[in-house]
């Protein structure tokens, strides 16, 4: 099976889509936070801390995943260019798309706002994580926790680290209200829906050969 990481196969298709998956994740973020209608939990974690602190909120995003990553440390988890690209990339593109987006306008337009972020974040999810280069940091401290104590469910994981960063970030003037329910409610589907459409399939070895085992 192809490591995640390895760019001997299909580089510049996976290299392509892993940074249009990263650049519309911060778009998508940057939509949900000007429709002012409530955010995930980890963008009302950022949002918190940007209004705590007074550093925009992609610096926020930046900082918490390079300290999420560090986390990885003790979990053994190790990350691929994707893990690196989502720290950076994320935090400058919903900065630059917050600079030139209008905050306010109309309820519809505001409505608008948040479906277009909640579908843009679904697909963005597919793309990056369907480029197999490495897993976003706050997915990989998830399947990190999950691999050290095998007991543990990816959903009771996800859900418990999920409702402490949403706490912690409405006590600190996080944005939460029906947004952040839609949010909840439609991106396992969406991710569902676009996982398998944008997931690079592995190279398949020629009959009688077996596959190369990649590096990296």
């Amino acid at each position: 099976m192809a490591a995640i990481g390895n760019l001997r196969y299909r580089p510049v298709r996976r290299l392509t889509q892993l940074y249009a998956g990263l650049v519309l994740y911060g778009v998508s973020m940057a939509l949900m936070i000007r429709s002012g209608l409530g955010l995930n939990p980890w963008d009302v974690f950022h949002q918190g801390l940007a209004r705590g602190t007074g550093l925009s909120f992609g610096t926020v995003t930046i900082a918490v995943g390079a300290l999420v990553l560090l986390l990885w440390v003790p979990l053994r988890q190790r990350p691929g260019l994707g893990t690196v690209s989502n720290v950076v990339v994320i935090g400058l593109v919903v900065d630059a798309t917050l600079a030139v987006l209008p905050a306010g306008g109309p309820l519809a337009v505001r409505i608008g706002l948040l479906v277009a972020g909640i579908v843009g974040n679904g697909a963005a999810t597919g793309l990056y994580i369907g480029a197999r280069l490495g897993p976003g940091p706050r997915d990989g401290l998830m399947t990190g926790l999950v691999a050290r104590r095998p007991g543990w469910s990816i959903r009771v994981v996800r859900t418990g680290i999920e409702v402490i960063v949403l706490a912690v970030g409405w006590l600190l003037g996080g944005t939460v209200g029906v947004g952040t329910v839609a949010y909840a409610l439609a991106i396992g589907p969406l991710t569902q829906l676009f996982l398998p459409r944008f997931t690079v399939a592995e190279p398949v070895p020629a009959p009688g050969r077996a596959a190369p085992v990649p590096a990296g």
